[in-house]
């Protein structure tokens, strides 16, 4: 395989994901973070959990993640609940409309890719991993967001 052969599926892989969100923002009115946002919460002891946890869940940096919970408060599909003991700390809750949506959206992208994954013995899994370290690294994926923010 040679460098344009790289490039080419990364352009693919990047493609498959922007117009599964697309899809899903056409289709629900939700982009792809919102939802795993709202199924992370419905996974946790009374649908709820703090900013931190759904930010370190996401893997996204706070300003991103506070955008996707007002826009889903926005939408009613979350609440912000104050903590009794600290009313300066809110708790994010998964609403009954927050939840009717998971129950609507179709099986995502995300989860079609994890099902085959778990198929492939470790040694592939662990090939494949290799390689997206790798990616990441000459991508320089892990500051990726953070720049962005700081060019905008």
């Amino acid at each position: 395989m040679n460098y344009a052969e790289i490039l080419i599926n990364i352009r693919k892989i990047s493609r498959a994901v922007n117009l599964e969100s697309k899809r899903l923002e056409k289709e629900h009115g939700i982009s792809i973070p919102q939802l795993l946002a709202l199924t992370f919460l419905k996974g946790q002891a009374n649908y709820q959990a703090s900013h931190k946890a759904i930010k370190d869940f996401l893997k996204l940096n706070a300003s991103t993640v506070t955008g996707i919970i007002s826009r889903l408060e926005k939408k009613g599909m979350i609440a912000k609940l104050p903590r009794l003991n600290d009313r300066r700390v809110s708790l994010i809750t998964l609403t009954a409309k927050g939840a009717k949506i998971l129950e609507s959206t179709p099986y995502p992208l995300h989860h079609q890719i994890s099902d085959k994954l778990e198929s492939l013995s470790k040694e592939e899994l662990q090939k494949l991993t290799d390689a997206f370290h790798a990616i990441n690294d000459i991508l320089n994926i892990d500051t990726s967001e953070e720049n962005a923010e700081e060019l905008s």
